[in-house]
């Protein structure tokens, strides 16, 4: 019989990528994979050390998992089981626990699936964190978009984050490999290709002697490549995609890309940025590297340079010495912004961070008070951005889905659209004039004579 396995995937689309390029490990052993509700012989639970109550919601995850088989194989890894190993071990039922390095050669590691009375523990110092694993979606998954990671790793320094401890320094794909798996990407029938990294916007490859003199138009800063060069490489591979930056850091988006995107229209006109704190104060407590000015700049210059471009941005409330006039500073600064919309996180103490240490911890309670009071206000700004688009013209990829007689899928500046559901719309290109708003969704209305994308 076809042994079965099944993935759950905690925290970013770059873990979503690993999960994907593993679960194509076990595609390749002749493995089936299902659905993490189902009943498995293996299951994979990738972690995220971002999450909150990390070691409480592993539990959970696990719990479930074995009572969906109770004889079924546990393997954990990911952020929180490079940093806490002996924690999940000790969980009822993890029967192995792999580090960042070693879940790209899982089965290295396991001869066979066969659960045994103790878990065993393979994880690599974060100092031998320094190899680059390729990961991007694959036939293990059902997406419509593919999340491509090209870098690993941060050598940002910021005192909430254990992300460097779990990842180790910043790292990143050669720009030939890039571009040889964008193309291998497109083959399997991707429209949307999401670049992916622990900071991908610290994109940075030098090349080797042999490659400066081979490419030697092509150099940038020496025989340095920034993710500005790599972008301009893979646009150089004809065929009709888009390609969006799943997040990036405010220092780090530069001139050259702004350029770039109001320039290509495969580039998408939408941009995730994390702000985190729109208080001088607490981002220098933060230890980020600009300051709510710079910000400000930045995203006046991107409506400035790019068409109807949707902004997101990351916010963190509750973090150590937050004073509610510091949030109400927050608060006040991202009202004024024209952005599309906010994710909200709740700050968490992390074991091992310089703000697990700070005085001043905001009270549980009032953290959620002023996450609520943030979601709301990302819902208005999303409503707002959205009614904008009424009666314009946006290129949509629509997804799988049927849901009750209607589709839906992203635009370009990440606009959610509905339209009725036709099969020959899935993973196509298709051009709608938006009608009116419902929530958190755009109505469409599909132009005539549409020309799809193949």
């Amino acid at each position: 019989m076809v042994r079965k396995v099944a993935f759950h995937t905690l925290g970013c689309k770059l873990n979503f990528a690993e999960t994907s390029t593993i679960g194509d490990q076990f595609l390749h052993k002749g493995f089936s994979v299902v659905e993490y509700g189902e009943k498995a012989d293996v299951y994979v639970i990738n972690t995220c050390t971002v999450t909150e109550h990390a070691d409480k919601e592993c539990r959970q995850i696990v719990r479930r998992a074995l009572r969906n088989n109770p004889d079924a194989f546990v393997v954990v890894t990911g952020c929180y089981a490079q940093l806490r190993p002996e924690e999940i071990s000790r969980i009822d039922g993890v029967d192995v626990v792999l580090g960042s390095n070693e879940k790209f050669n899982l089965f290295d590691y396991i001869s066979n699936f066969e659960k045994k009375e103790l878990s065993c523990i393979y994880v690599s110092p974060t100092e031998e964190l320094n190899s680059f694993h390729s990961s991007h979606s694959t036939d293990a998954d059902d997406r419509t978009r593919a999340f491509f990671k090209i870098q690993d790793g941060c050598d940002y320094k910021c005192s909430f984050c254990t992300i460097p401890l779990a990842r180790g320094k910043s790292r990143s794909m050669s720009s030939d490999k890039v571009v040889k798996e964008f193309k291998e990407i497109l083959l399997h029938g991707y429209k949307e290709i999401v670049l992916t990294g622990v900071n991908v916007g610290d994109y940075s490859y030098r090349m080797t002697n042999d490659q400066e003199h081979e490419q030697e138009h092509e150099k940038v800063q020496g025989m340095e490549i920034d993710l500005s060069s790599v972008l301009k490489k893979i646009l150089e591979v004809e065929g009709d995609y888009r390609i969006r930056i799943s997040s990036i850091e405010p220092n780090l988006l530069n001139d050259e890309i702004i350029s770039l995107t109001s320039c290509d229209n495969r580039m998408v006109n939408h941009f995730h940025i994390p702000l985190q704190s729109g208080c001088n104060k607490i981002l220098k407590l933060m230890q980020r590297r600009y300051n709510s000015d710079d910000y400000r700049k930045l995203i006046y210059n991107l409506l400035e340079k790019i068409e109807d471009v949707g902004i997101g941005v990351d916010v963190i409330v509750g973090f150590p010495g937050e004073t509610e006039a510091d949030f109400l500073e927050t608060y006040n600064f991202l009202k004024d912004l024209p952005i599309s919309y906010l994710h909200v996180f709740t700050y968490s103490e992390r074991p091992n961070t310089k703000a697990f240490h700070m005085d001043n911890q905001v009270d549980v309670i009032e953290r959620k008070r002023r996450n609520n009071m943030l979601r709301i206000l990302s819902e208005k700004k999303r409503n707002e951005f959205y009614r904008k688009m009424i009666g314009k013209e946006l290129k949509v990829l629509f997804e799988h889905e049927n849901l009750a007689g209607f589709m839906k899928g992203f635009s370009s500046n990440y606009v959610r659209v509905k339209i009725p559901f036709n099969k020959e719309y899935v993973n196509n290109f298709v051009k709608v004039r938006i009608t009116e708003v419902d929530e958190n969704v755009c109505t469409g209305k599909v132009i005539e004579n549409v020309s799809f994308i193949n």
